[in-house]
């Protein structure tokens, strides 16, 4: 059965891509998300505030654009983003936490 995971693309003010996933990255969906990051080209801010998990094959699938991609998370992400590399990696434009009020 495969995890609910809705992606919106986008664009920000400045006309950079965006991707908003929302719900669960896993095994299950990982797919989706490779071919929503493969089909935009350039630089790519992922928003990330609405997921709520994200397991090794989403990681996976975030690798390969480490270098174009801004990631957007919420706490509850920094540590699996921060442990696996993904956070730190040259390249990568940064993540920035987004706390709730």
């Amino acid at each position: 059965m495969t995890t609910p995971l809705t992606l919106t693309p986008g664009r920000r003010p400045d006309g950079t891509a965006l991707l908003a996933a929302v719900g669960e990255i896993d095994m299950s969906n990982s797919r989706e998300l490779a071919a929503a990051l493969a089909a935009t080209d350039g630089p790519l801010v992922l928003d990330l505030t609405g997921v709520e998990y994200l397991d090794s094959a989403g990681l996976s699938v975030l690798f390969p654009h480490a270098e174009r991609i801004e990631l957007v998370a919420n706490p509850l992400l920094e540590p699996v983003l921060t442990i696996s590399g993904l956070s730190g990696l040259s390249g990568l434009s940064g993540l920035t936490t987004v706390h709730g009020g």
